[in-house]
């Protein structure tokens, strides 16, 4: 059995739009991808946390830097076929007032920990979707600048997967932040994410 490590925030768990809830399983994008593989050779393994970030660490929430806990939770799944690995909104925060360039660094070290802990893991880099334009009437943790170095991380995040000979997939190219929250996907946003990761992964 093959198992795919799908690592993530918010919307790897599968938060709902301007809620506190979770989308159940068979709507979750997670959940959609491993209904698409087949059963008998692939498990997806889920590992979404709510205001996760790749490299910063929140004063309110323990837990949430991926740089201390990702490499307990490759040894905790191991052996993996493939990691997906869609961080970066929450990077965008104002209070950690980062560019892309800098959260592209912080995601880098999760790529350096893949290819330590496994030379035959493979990788898809997945750049987040955009936040919306009245992200900060809905949620004042983002402000106009996170909009703006939201849309920026697509570049920097393919760069990334080119130096280290990893695919790419910008969520972004396939859906976009609810208008209920500007930061979630919703129901159809799952729905298309997860076709876009299957034809990446299985379809080439």
């Amino acid at each position: 059995m093959r198992q795919i490590l799908c690592f993530g925030d918010s919307n790897t768990y599968g938060l709902i739009p301007g809620t506190e809830g979770r989308y159940p399983w068979g709507v979750r994008w997670t959940s959609l991808l491993e209904e698409m593989v087949n059963p008998s050779q692939y498990r997806i393994v889920e590992e979404g946390l709510c205001g996760r970030t790749a490299d910063f660490s929140d004063l309110s929430r323990a837990g949430r830097k991926a740089t201390d806990s990702f490499s307990m939770i490759l040894e905790s799944h191991q052996p993996l076929d493939t990691v997906i690995l869609m961080l970066g909104t929450n990077d965008c925060k104002k209070v950690y007032d980062a560019s892309e360039y800098q959260i592209g660094k912080g995601l880098e070290k999760l790529l350096i920990k893949i290819r330590n802990h496994s030379d035959k893991t493979k990788v898809l880099i997945v750049s987040p979707i955009e936040l919306g334009l009245e992200v900060e009437e809905k949620d004042p943790e983002f402000d106009r600048k996170s909009v703006k170095t939201s849309r920026r991380l697509k570049h920097v995040y393919r760069k990334l997967a080119e130096k280290y000979g990893f695919e790419f997939l910008a969520a972004s190219d396939y859906a976009q932040a609810s208008e209920k929250d500007q930061q979630h996907l919703d129901e159809y946003g799952h729905q298309k994410l997860a076709t876009a990761i299957f034809k990446n992964i299985f379809a080439k």
